[in-house]
């Protein structure tokens, strides 16, 4: 007997398992917190972090190794999506942990808080492992809303109301000028694949208009998601208005997605054209640079200050980027890396000297903390510490690989930049470890943060240390992720 088939055939579900996991599991999980009591929220809580659990088991044992592309050249499984993804896994895991304490302090603990987080964390998969215009932009606006959302979660506070409002005004305009770029850069190539993108730019002029202004729009989208200069006016706003427990979030997990939506258009996609993206850049890389450790000097607010470290921060990202070549990309990596293990140690202080009816948010906050508690003090300096660079911690291995790249490629005058500004950007780190070991404290309060914060806040700090002391264990994995990329 004669077996006719019909329709298209099925495809293979395995290299997007993991993303099929978090979808399921976060739908299970919006039904279900329907039904469950709010004084046995913490259900919610442990299955959202089960599902990071299975994510990471699918990720790591489940997805086929090498590069497989599935869905009609949409989605990319390969070396540098699975090491992002078990990276985010990690970070999500971390900073719903650290948001637990707080959001019972201030009546917040919903289960919509982490199942936002879920939904966001699906979004930055979609991105990290796009192989097309269009679904790296689908990947861009769930994460995006998802966001918008958790930024005006606190419903009663006007401050993160506004804040809100001026990150969904401005990511809306920063997600239309990409995707005009995208639609622009169609007309000219023919195709939304990045690979077929990449393959028509090998043969097209660098200075050809139609690509140059796709290119130009496209970069402000990126920027803007990276919180590069000048497309850098969202980010204190954001970062101060917002929950801490939202802006831990952003500064740490969304910074992975804007690094892989980097790596994907511009290095993927469209790295034929370097001689025509690097000069611009350039110039983010050094307004980044500037502004951000020359502005946050004058804040008094950490978070505030914090978030211009952020952006001075994205401009080293940017150096590695724009070197141009496989070390710098590998450069850039590491620096996102490293910079996401500190900023959510950073975050975390302030998380743990919150309390009810009190954001530990301003510098002043950190006053005398040595006397309080000398082991969260010794953290807090490793993470100033090595966000400014000192070594042997993690961020001057970071500073050094970017700096490294940057003069291989002949770029020695933005090498030079780069040192002039960290040594301005050290003054503000440093004012915090002075405040903490000079000042007298202004309270004698107890630090009333759960014993799971506590433990992997010192986990946090005692791998920022590992990783300084020994740098070549997350230097490798980057190494062998960038050697294996297209």
């Amino acid at each position: 007997m004669n077996t006719i088939t019909t329709g298209a055939p099925v495809p293979d579900m395995t290299p997007a398992a993991a993303e099929i996991v978090v979808l399921v599991m976060a739908c299970a999980i919006l039904v279900a917190d329907l039904f469950i009591p709010q004084r046995r929220r913490e259900i919610t809580y442990g299955l959202c972090l089960l599902t990071l659990v299975l994510a990471a088991l699918a990720t790591a044992f489940y997805v086929p190794r090498g590069t497989v592309i599935a869905f009609s050249g949409t989605f990319v499984s390969d070396p540098l999506a699975r090491v992002l993804k078990l990276f985010v896994y990690a970070v999500v895991a971390a900073v719903f942990l650290f948001s637990k304490d707080y959001l019972k302090d201030r009546d917040l603990f919903r289960g919509e808080y982490y199942l936002l987080g879920l939904f966001a964390t699906l979004g930055i998969m979609v991105m990290i492992s796009a192989h097309s215009m269009l679904s790296l932009y689908l990947g861009l606006e769930l994460m995006s809303l998802s966001l918008y959302a958790m930024v005006a979660f606190s419903r009663d506070d006007p401050v993160a109301a506004e804040s809100a409002m001026k990150y969904f005004v401005l990511g809306a305009i920063a997600s239309g000028c990409f995707l005009f770029g995208t639609s622009i850069l169609y007309g000219v190539t023919g195709t939304l694949d990045i690979g077929q993108i990449a393959r028509a730019a090998a043969t097209l002029d660098g200075l050809n208009v139609h690509l140059l202004f796709a290119l130009s729009f496209i970069l402000v989208g990126v920027a803007f998601k990276f919180g590069a200069v000048p497309f850098h006016m969202w980010i204190p706003d954001v970062y101060q208005g917002a929950p801490t427990s939202v802006t831990l979030f952003i500064g740490s997990a969304a910074k992975v997605a804007s690094f892989a939506m980097l790596v994907r258009v511009l290095v993927e996609g469209l790295g034929h054209l370097h001689e025509s993206w690097s000069g611009m850049l350039a110039v983010m890389a050094v307004l980044s640079l500037g502004i951000g450790n020359v502005v946050a000097i004058a804040q008094t607010n950490l978070k505030r200050m914090l978030a211009y470290s952020t952006i001075s921060h994205v401009g080293f990202i940017l150096m590695g980027v724009l070197a141009g070549t496989r070390e710098g990309v590998e450069s850039a990596m590491y620096y996102t890396l490293a910079y996401v293990i500190m900023a959510v140690a950073g975050f975390g202080m302030i998380l743990l000297l919150s309390r009810r009816g009190f954001e530990a948010d301003e510098l002043e906050d950190f006053r005398g903390l040595n006397a309080r508690s000398r082991w969260f003090a010794g953290i807090m300096l490793i993470v100033m510490f090595s966000m400014a660079g000192v070594p042997p911690f993690l961020g001057f291995w970071a500073k050094l690989e970017v700096l490294g790249a940057v003069v291989d490629a002949g770029l020695t005058w933005l090498a030079i930049v780069g040192v002039i500004f960290s040594v301005i950007g050290a003054f503000y780190y440093l004012r915090i470890v002075k405040l903490m070991y000079f000042d007298d404290p202004d309270t004698a309060t107890v630090m009333a943060a759960g014993v799971d914060l506590k433990l992997v806040l010192s986990i946090n700090g005692a791998l920022i240390v590992w990783l300084g002391i020994f740098p070549q264990s997350l230097i490798s994995i980057c190494n062998q992720v960038i050697t294996a990329f297209p």
